[in-house]
């Protein structure tokens, strides 16, 4: 056979020419026989079944959440605003909306200072949401160093996570935070950095914490921050039923009862403020965070750096001033909010 005759009969993915074209032949002899919607539909039936084929798209990535805007200055406010608001001594501070985030008043509220034991809110946000509140926490030797408030815990003592948050929470027991960082991180360092962690993902990107406690070392944060912080604090059932507390009874492994009064002295002047979380050093001053229900509405307040006593009244005062929610604005559950920003 010839090369060209060779070439003719070569084999195709279908077959020779010659089964091509008796393929072609047989097809267009069945197609001129089929009626009109016969032929419709087997082509209807051929594009539906390619769309099916078809591999469908990956689905879009979505990034992580972006914390919802808590606590953001009011749109051209001075460092403080407003004008009309109640004189507050303490260096920095700032009122917000306990539901919706938005700034009632601010002083010197991005100023960076130390904010003492008020950073235990933070804390134990931490603890309270990683749960299991029943575990036993076994007391080891570097949290009975802690100072100067404390229970005087005992190395090898065992107490749940939920007994020594309460102390926390309602006295501010240095060695009993201390215990629940270890508890939590292994380590205080470790559990510093947690907290740093958690502060960026609600947004409080200007503080930085060394310790669970709030006692002197390189760290700070702002009046701002420990709003943001607050507020989510303010949202967790554990703390808030703890902090309400006017007081608690902590039993000691040898039997002992210690009676724990609340150093947040607001809860006694009325059923309107409902917790939060006070602290002091000589280098931070007095500081408050509080929260309570005035005129319709729910609020949170910081101060930082009081250097009186009066920080209470300066509390109850500013609460109080806070306008009542508009009629046609009030103000809703920030609908941003969700455990994707952790």
């Amino acid at each position: 056979m010839s090369c060209q005759s060779t070439r003719h009969f070569r084999k195709t993915p279908l077959g020779t020419p010659l089964k091509i074209a008796l393929l072609r032949r047989v097809f267009s002899i069945s197609v001129s026989r089929m009626r009109f919607p016969r032929l419709l539909s087997i082509l209807i039936f051929s594009v539906f079944a390619a769309a099916c084929s078809t591999t469908p798209a990956p689905p879009t990535r979505t990034s992580a959440a972006a914390p919802p805007p808590i606590a953001e200055p009011p749109a051209s406010a001075t460092e403080v605003w407003p004008a009309n608001a109640p004189q507050i001594l303490a260096e920095s501070a700032i009122l917000i909306d306990a539901r919706s985030g938005k700034v009632l008043f601010q002083k010197n509220a991005d100023a960076r200072r130390p904010v003492a034991s008020t950073q235990k809110l933070l804390t134990g946000l931490i603890v309270a949401r990683s749960g299991n509140l029943d575990e036993i926490v076994t007391i080891a030797e570097p949290e009975t160093r802690a100072e100067p408030t404390k229970l005087n815990l005992k190395v090898g003592e065992r107490y749940p996570r939920r007994q020594l948050l309460e102390a926390v929470m309602v006295k501010s027991m240095n060695d009993a935070c201390a215990a629940l960082a270890r508890d939590h991180s292994d380590s205080e360092a470790a559990f510093a950095e947690k907290m740093n962690s958690t502060a960026r993902a609600i947004g409080a990107n200007s503080s930085h914490f060394a310790n669970s406690n709030g006692l002197p070392a390189q760290q700070y944060s702002t009046a701002r921050d420990m709003a943001r912080v607050a507020f989510y604090a303010y949202r967790n059932p554990v703390l808030r039923e703890l902090m309400l507390k006017r007081e608690c009874r902590f039993r000691h492994n040898s039997g002992r009862v210690s009676v724990l009064e609340a150093t947040n002295f607001l809860l006694g002047r009325s059923h309107a403020f409902n917790g939060m979380k006070t602290g002091y050093t000589n280098a931070a001053g007095r500081c408050l965070v509080s929260s309570g229900r005035l005129n319709g509405r729910e609020v949170i307040l910081v101060q930082l750096g009081s250097k009186t006593k009066s920080i209470f009244n300066d509390a109850a005062r500013a609460m109080a001033w806070a306008p009542a929610p508009s009629f046609f604005f009030a103000s809703g559950e920030n609908s941003m909010l969700g455990d994707s920003v952790f």
